[in-house]
């Protein structure tokens, strides 16, 4: 699925992206960085309520595609900032994560990935 896709089903805004078209594969929910950690998959999208650099230090390290900010969550410009020099794309919503969530999985993204 396109991110643009994904920012159109969550009527969800974006922040920074290079690249509207970029594949992702699988979806990640979750406010636990250590549970982002396990779980490991290619093109992934990570959706979380936690405002933190910790979330684009956590992205980048597992290679995470791009962050979408639940609950109506905006990110500061150090945030922001951060996320696009690591190539991150990041999207905030209104929706909970829980409606967020099924509402990709609907649309046919799962948490299998490839």
């Amino acid at each position: 699925m396109k991110l643009h896709e994904i920012a159109k089903i969550l009527d969800a805004e974006i922040l920074t992206c290079s690249d509207s078209d970029i594949e992702i594969m699988s979806a990640c929910g979750s406010d636990l960085m250590s549970d982002v950690m396990a779980f490991v998959k290619e093109n992934v999208l990570l959706l979380t309520g936690l405002v933190s650099p910790q979330v684009i230090r956590t992205a980048e390290m597992m290679d995470i595609r791009a962050v979408v900010f639940v609950r109506g969550k905006v990110p500061g410009n150090d945030i922001v900032r951060m996320a696009e020099e690591k190539g991150i794309a990041v999207l905030t919503t209104c929706e909970p994560m829980f409606i967020a969530c099924g509402k990709l999985y609907s649309a046919g993204l799962t948490g299998k990935g490839v």
